[in-house]
């Protein structure tokens, strides 16, 4: 390890397949408003911005480029964050339908979860007793039936895939055994060094949000993977700010927004996403540490340049 203490990357998740407009109005699901909170939450200091896509009339999760498309450009205009495209971003279909965004925009970054598991945010439907839309409480309330399909051979037609295109995956770990399942295929050669790892705590299904957990998520990657790796985390709900906070202060990058929670500080919605960015910059800058630039960001993770996108 280098005596030159890294900056830290902030990613900024903005607004996920998880939450549905019911949960908070500041939740964004429109074109017009994913495109608006990405810029405010780059200016706000998040130098990767990753980005799921909606249904712009009724806020439902999709994977169809078309509705990718309207704030893609709008945020490269704006800003000159690292965009990363979701390939998770439906629970339900299959891996050609999920990496059909990421290869169409070629873009610079795309998550890829490294092994398949129950994904289930089912609780949340008891809290809500009247619904924005009508797709909602049947999607909240089912995801108990989830499996969250991501077999070797899903992640190896989803590496080969992508690989034309130069994308650096964000390698999504909700468990230990994800690792091993990434050191597997790192030795059959599906990914290259440096790999980004981003260590997701406290999903149902996944490993539970405390420090334990991540010291040994930490641990299982050192051994696995040396210096030829980086790694963030992202945990989900109360635990964003403080896993964050802890990461930060051990050589870990840092993961908001409010695809993992709408939620500022307890019992209080956020107002938006910069709203989240802009309290963990402040912490991490007070702890001592430099956030990254986004041109930072793409040198510290080998990234190929928002000048060879698709978009």
């Amino acid at each position: 390890m280098a005596n030159k203490r890294q900056k830290t990357i902030i990613t900024c998740a903005v607004t996920g397949a998880i939450h549905t407009p019911t949960m908070s109005d500041a939740l964004p699901y429109t074109y017009d408003d994913i495109a608006q909170q990405a810029v405010e939450a780059a200016e706000a200091g998040a130098s990767i911005l990753h980005l799921h896509a909606r249904n712009n009339e009724t806020g439902a999760p999709s994977v169809d480029p078309d509705d990718f498309k309207p704030f893609l450009g709008r945020i490269k205009q704006a800003t000159d964050a690292v965009v990363n495209i979701s390939t998770g971003g439906s629970l339900t279909l299959s891996i050609q339908d999920r990496i059909r965004p990421a290869a169409t925009f070629s873009a610079e970054m795309c998550s890829m979860n490294m092994g398949s598991m129950n994904f289930s945010f089912h609780p949340l439907a008891k809290r809500y007793d009247t619904w924005k839309f009508d797709w909602e409480k049947d999607y909240v309330a089912n995801s108990d039936g989830n499996i969250f399909r991501n077999t070797f051979k899903d992640i190896e037609e989803a590496a080969t895939t992508l690989a034309p295109h130069g994308i650096k995956f964000e390698h999504e770990c909700y468990d230990v055994g994800h690792l091993y399942n990434l050191k597997f295929c790192m030795d059959i050669g599906l990914f290259k060094a440096p790999i980004f790892i981003q260590f997701v705590m406290g999903i149902l299904g996944g490993i539970g949000a405390d420090i334990d957990n991540l010291l040994f998520m930490k641990q299982t990657a050192d051994k696995l993977f040396g210096d030829d790796y980086r790694w963030s985390i992202l945990a989900a709900g109360a635990a964003q700010i403080p896993m964050a906070t802890t990461a930060s202060q051990i050589g870990g990058n840092v993961r908001v927004g409010l695809e993992d929670s709408l939620f500022i500080s307890r019992g209080q919605l956020a107002e938006s996403n910069a709203q989240q960015v802009t309290k963990i910059r402040r912490i991490v800058e007070d702890l001592g540490c430099e956030v990254a630039t986004p041109d930072e960001a793409r040198e510290i993770l080998d990234l190929k340049g928002a000048d060879r996108t698709a978009f």
